[in-house]
């Protein structure tokens, strides 16, 4: 049989997964749509990977004159057909026909070397979207940037550089808040402060007082309040001038503010606020309305929103006329409800796959019970067995019938189950006609769908949104600009994230309660930071700019660990000296495995760009082959981390690959050993593949220590 291809890029997965595609094909050439299902092995010490295509392939052709007479035979099959490929170097069936796969060891290490001669990016994974929009960060103008803020903006960074990486074309939007109501507040108090409405940040002092300043004013003062109401007019309708100067005054002092932040964290943006999108709110919505989603409701303009899936039918009657244990369940139910007069049916059920003594003692339980029932129901003369609800069985099937409920299928009376709820509608236009977030953000998607042809729009804020965001992308199913099907593009992705903590366990306050600066928060992590170089007296051996510079890389990049780290989802807790702690799974101790490899290269006084073009790998013990295969998963890792919009996963390879190159490291001499120039390249492509995952996570490395 030919060769299979060979796929020097990508991930494992995908090139292990093209060698078995072959070997479907001609093992069920009558099964055409069979994906190979490759998975890492779970067992380390028997195989790498596994291929587990048997079983579901045999539930799919037995029965239909196969010549396999189970699944192991068909993943001998399989294996027996594998095209010769020099990436494999065994193969061997476990169980009921699981392939487990091994690598040849050859093999990775070429692939390693090959990475370092042409790069790291061609081991970048390679996604089916061409084009995403990652709308993250989105602070409010005339507001500071507080802690809330740091998790939408260093998590949406993050997925955008690792799609980025994966060769997608990604739109970084920043949806700050610029429009709105308030404005007509802050613009009315900012007048009455500079009559001229010439300001600047000086003028103004800290906007966030600013603004809790104007709001008082709007809270405390009727007359003040109207003219506010006035202003927003003024504003929306564009006609007045001095209204649209004074605005972008307040956008531009709060856009330098946001800077100072976006600059600390090494994170870009192109901003397209709420305002950018007004005009294309009348747009959006005639196309809603134009389709019969927008009702009227009390003077307001919704959407009503209809959540549900279609389940599997329930038989209420068998084909033969039986009846089954759900006509025997809704007639015990029809029953007690009007006769009984029961406000609450509770049903125990033991879940099967239980322990074996919870199973005894639930059969234990049941039968003294049903010992001493039997007594009480002697005396009293009851029954409550299923044949009791028999006579009910009719009556509540013909109610359900009455009301459509029951149809025909293959001869059986069955009953179609829509699992869904109605929720609030989605106020879409309030009484007075104004447009409120839902306006601005289907106007938004509007616009990116048909403007910015994105075929991936990703959101990501506060689990609080969650629900909001749900309603959108319902609404816009509904008018067909999306599809049903969420595997299929365009598709839009809610990333929610928990909150940020403080030691008490509540929202990380200062101690007088008021919301932490997160640019405070980040010159803090810097000023520790540096605290402690100087500590270690670096301060006499660096320049006063390299002491800067690893200050800010370490202080900066372990705040943004400390988060990425976790399940977005989760909620974490907040402390400088645990995310500054250089031992465990902190940045400051990943940072400085890096440093410490960049100088086991340079004590060996080596050429590494010479030995790269000259030098040969050899991976001859198991430190280094465990090292090389973790090395050339990276591409997996990046894959599932942007698949399921998890940073964290990245962040466990990271750790991951710094604890496999300790154990490399404390087991295999380096600098003067036999083994020197192959050591030093592997060396090499852990620092590589490192400084790849502290891009990919926006942090700075660092070279000395």
């Amino acid at each position: 049989m030919a060769a299979a291809p060979e796929h020097h890029t990508g991930s494992l997965k995908e090139q292990i997964a093209k060698v078995f595609e072959v070997s479907l094909k001609v093992t069920v050439p009558d099964e055409p749509e069979v994906a190979p299902l490759i998975a890492v092995c779970s067992k380390k010490e028997a195989a790498d990977y596994q291929c587990n295509n048997a079983m579901s392939l045999w539930s799919k052709i037995k029965g239909k004159g196969t010549e396999f007479r189970g699944p192991q035979p068909v993943g001998q099959a399989i294996m027996r057909n594998l095209p010769t490929s020099d990436m494999i170097e065994s193969c061997s069936i476990a169980g009921p026909g699981f392939i487990n796969v091994k690598l040849s060891t050859q093999w990775i290490a070429k692939r390693i070397q090959n990475m370092l001669t042409d790069g790291i990016d061609t081991w970048a994974p390679r996604l089916s979207v061409k084009r995403a929009i990652v709308d993250f960060s989105s602070p409010n103008i005339a507001k500071e940037m507080h802690v809330g803020h740091l998790r939408s903006t260093i998590i949406g960074d993050t997925i955008a550089r690792m799609l980025e990486y994966s060769k997608v074309d990604v739109l970084r939007r920043n949806h700050v808040g610029d429009w709105g109501t308030q404005f007509g507040m802050l613009i009315e108090f900012l007048f009455e402060k500079f009559p001229d409405g010439e300001v600047t940040d000086q003028d103004i002092g800290e906007l966030e007082l600013f603004y809790k300043a104007s709001k008082q004013r709007f809270d405390g003062d009727d007359e003040f309040k109207e003219r506010a109401r006035k202003a927003v007019v003024a504003l929306q309708s564009g006609k007045e001038e001095k209204y649209q100067k004074a605005w972008a005054q307040i956008c531009e002092i709060s856009r330098r503010g946001f800077e100072k932040v976006y600059e600390r964290l090494g994170v870009h943006l192109e901003e397209m606020g709420e305002s950018f999108y007004n005009p294309y709110i009348p747009l959006a919505l005639k196309e809603l309305n134009d389709k019969g989603l927008i009702k009227d409701d009390e003077g307001a303009k919704v959407i009503k929103i209809i959540e549900g899936k279609k389940a599997l039918p329930l038989v209420a009657t068998e084909k033969d006329g039986r009846y089954s244990y759900a006509s025997t369940d809704f007639a015990a139910l029809w029953s007690r409800l009007p006769e009984e007069e029961v406000k609450w049916i509770i049903l125990v059920i033991l879940q099967s796959g239980t322990e074996e003594k919870y199973q005894k003692a639930w059969a234990q339980i049941c039968e003294i019970n049903r010992k001493g029932s039997k007594i009480v129901y002697q005396r009293q003369g009851v029954h409550l067995g299923e044949s009791l609800n028999n006579t009910y069985i009719p009556l509540a099937l013909e109610e359900l019938d009455d009301k459509g409920l029951i149809e025909d299928d293959e001869d059986a009376k069955v009953i179609k189950i829509i699992e869904g709820n109605k929720v609030p509608p989605l106020i879409v236009t309030k009484t007075d006609g104004g447009y409120n977030y839902a306006s601005t953000d289907l106007a938004a998607l509007w616009y990116r769908l048909n403007e910015e042809k994105a075929e991936w729009i990703i959101y990501v804020t506060d689990v609080g949104q969650r629900e909001h965001f749900k309603k959108i992308f319902a609404a816009a199913k509904s008018a067909g600009w999306l599809p049903a099907d969420e595997s299929k593009y365009p598709k839009t992705s809610h990333v929610g994230f928990g909150l940020v903590l403080g030691d008490d366990g509540k929202r990380f306050r200062t101690r007088s309660t008021e919301v932490v600066k997160l640019v405070d928060l980040l010159d803090e992590a810097k000023t520790r930071c540096k605290a402690a170089l100087v500590e270690r007296g670096k301060m006499a051996e660096w320049t006063a700019e390299e002491l800067e510079q690893t200050a800010e890389a370490v202080g900066y990049g372990a705040v943004k660990y400390a988060d990425l780290k976790n399940n977005r989802l989760t909620n974490y807790t907040f402390n400088f000296d645990q995310m500054l702690n250089d031992k465990g799974n902190t940045a400051v101790y990943l940072l400085y495995a890096h440093a410490r490899i960049c100088s086991i290269i340079r004590k060996s006084g080596k050429d590494i760009e010479q030995l790269k073009r000259e030098g040969q790998m050899l991976l001859q013990t198991d430190d280094e082959r465990k090292l090389g295969l973790h090395l050339l998963q990276f591409a997996e890792a990046v894959e599932e981390a942007c698949t399921n919009l998890l940073p964290n996963v990245l962040c466990e390879y990271l750790y991951d690959l710094s604890e496999k190159f300790t154990s490399f490291y404390s087991e295999c001499k380096v600098v003067g050993s036999a083994e020197e120039t192959s050591r030093l390249l592997l060396c090499e492509a852990t620092a590589v593949v490192m400084r790849k995952c502290f891009h990919l996570l926006g942090i700075t490395p660092v070279y000395k220590i």
